[in-house]
């Protein structure tokens, strides 16, 4: 008999689940086999609790120099939280942030460990601590369904940075929505004195809507199963580490960053632009470390503790250098070091703008206007015709914002191009003679001479139908037409679609 192509993949599916079955025959999740009876060495030890920390901060270290009995208490919460400008995305995290409370414990602590589960979740959660030895992690020990509680014990026995994150079918969902974070078994003998230490994790969340579409986003399976995510980003979301909410540190002091991968799926090429790393403990492990060391590759599910010296203030970036991630996923944070300069070991100026694109001042500042924006719309929607005028404020808004991400590096931020090489859009006679024509234009780019202002520009600008939303071309276009002079209507993300479709 012909056998159908998709039977291998179904028997390899249903091989995985007897493994699972087998691995998992003496404890299946919700089976409580009662409190653990310590020995008596153990049952002897002071009795902490662990303190546990939303990102980027880290918990106090460890001073203490013997072992104790440590609880550990972490909720499982489903919550509602920004993913970028105008985009919300349900996550399901541990402690309510993404990634989860950094967990700090010593080598040698005898852990007791309680998932809570909150009552308004939808869905039973577990997790499984790469620091725990024994099977799952501790996710058979922790299926916990809505408004229930697990507990289990476990010996830390290895130092190291750790990864944990939930392990309930369908895992990349899970890991996915935001439930991964870090636990540190530090050593023994402890971790060197530093100024600064924080805690920053890369994950990927595969939303149905294309990076920066606005509205409520839900999980697309089919883009993670294909590993094609539209947000590659730090501590849960875009800008999550810049502006108001960069990690801070004094010239001459020694930061320590803790760094992790959730995943699901993509590795990480850690680096932070204009510092190199002192040292490097890679793959989480604090037995050894490389020195002098520019990017560091962190796989998903681990994780490296990096170390160094700032010499010079200013801003530094921090990125995975898969460097499209970084400017045009989000996986871009910051570093913003203060003290006086030494123009011996660095003369220059601060990072550039056009670097940085909408993150830099100008794109935070526009960002915070759109906000208060959004505010008086809400407080005038009540049929009242100032409306109209807000809504096109906030469009101009939105749109400087892609303006300052992608445009203004070739135009400029005042629109005057550079002479010769790139048209101005100030006081632009071309562009403002055929708005339609511009949509066009940024859909599928422009190659060739142009005639601006009277004078003959020969150069190219490329398509950004694949970069750019409806909304986002509208919105840049409204203030490119609104700005430096120029005067024009609002540009509908309705007209943008209907040009858009004509072209295909």
């Amino acid at each position: 008999m012909k056998t159908s192509r998709p039977l291998p993949r179904l028997l390899a599916a249903a091989a995985v689940l007897v493994l699972l079955g087998a691995a998992n025959a003496a404890e299946t999740p919700g089976e409580a086999k009662g409190p653990v009876v310590l020995p008596p060495e153990v049952q002897n030890l002071p009795v902490e609790q662990a303190i546990l920390v939303p990102p980027p901060n880290v918990p106090p270290p460890i001073t203490r120099n013997f072992a104790a009995r440590v609880v550990v208490n972490l909720e499982v919460r489903e919550v509602v939280k920004r993913l970028a400008d105008g985009v919300e995305y349900t996550f399901w995290t541990f402690g309510g942030d993404v990634p989860g409370r950094f967990i700090r414990i010593r080598e040698g602590d005898v852990v007791e460990f309680h998932l809570n589960n909150h009552p308004s979740s939808k869905l039973p959660h577990n997790i499984d601590l790469h620091a725990v030895n024994g099977p799952g992690g501790g996710a058979a020990s922790t299926f916990t369904a809505p408004g229930h509680s697990s507990q289990f014990t476990f010996q830390a026995l290895n130092p190291g940075l750790f990864v944990y994150h939930c392990a309930t079918a369908p895992v990349p969902m899970h890991i996915g929505n935001g439930m991964y974070g870090l636990i540190l078994v530090q050593p023994k003998e402890g971790l060197a004195p530093v100024d600064k230490e924080y805690y920053v994790m890369q994950g990927e969340v595969y939303t149905t809507g294309r990076y920066g579409e606005e509205g409520a986003q839900a999980f697309d399976m089919a883009k993670a199963l294909d590993e094609r995510p539209p947000y590659v980003v730090f501590n849960g979301a875009v800008g999550s580490l810049v502006g108001d909410r960069a990690l801070a540190a004094s010239v001459g002091q020694t930061v320590r960053l803790f760094f992790g991968v959730g995943g699901p799926n993509l590795v990480s090429s850690f680096h932070v632009i204009g510092e190199i790393f002192d040292r490097v403990y890679a793959e989480g492990s604090l037995n050894h470390c490389e020195e002098n060391v520019q990017t560091t590759l962190v796989p998903a599910g681990g994780a490296t503790m990096v170390e160094f010296k700032v010499n010079v203030s200013g801003t530094y970036i921090l990125v995975d250098h898969s460097i499209s991630r970084a400017f045009n996923k989000g996986a871009l944070g910051m570093l913003k070091v203060s003290g006086p300069e030494d123009r011996v070991i660095y003369s220059g100026k601060e990072i550039d703008a056009v670097y940085l694109g909408s993150q830099a001042d100008e794109g935070s500042a526009s960002a915070k206007r759109e906000a208060e924006l959004k505010q008086r719309i809400a407080a005038e929607i009540k049929s009242n015709p100032a409306i109209a005028g807000l809504n096109k404020e906030m469009q101009m808004e939105k749109g400087k914002q892609v303006y300052m991400g992608l445009c203004f590096a070739c135009h400029q931020p005042d629109g005057h191009g550079l002479p010769g090489v790139f048209p101005p859009l100030a006081g632009s006679d071309f562009l403002q003679a055929d708005h339609e024509r511009a949509i066009r234009i940024v859909l599928k780019g422009l190659s060739g001479p142009v005639v601006v202002n009277g004078k003959t520009i020969n150069s190219m600008m490329p398509p950004q139908e694949a970069v750019l939303t409806d909304n986002q071309i509208a919105d840049v276009l409204t203030y490119v037409l609104n700005s430096w002079g120029n005067s024009g209507d609002a540009v509908s993300a309705a007209r943008v679609k209907a040009i858009r479709n004509e072209l295909r």
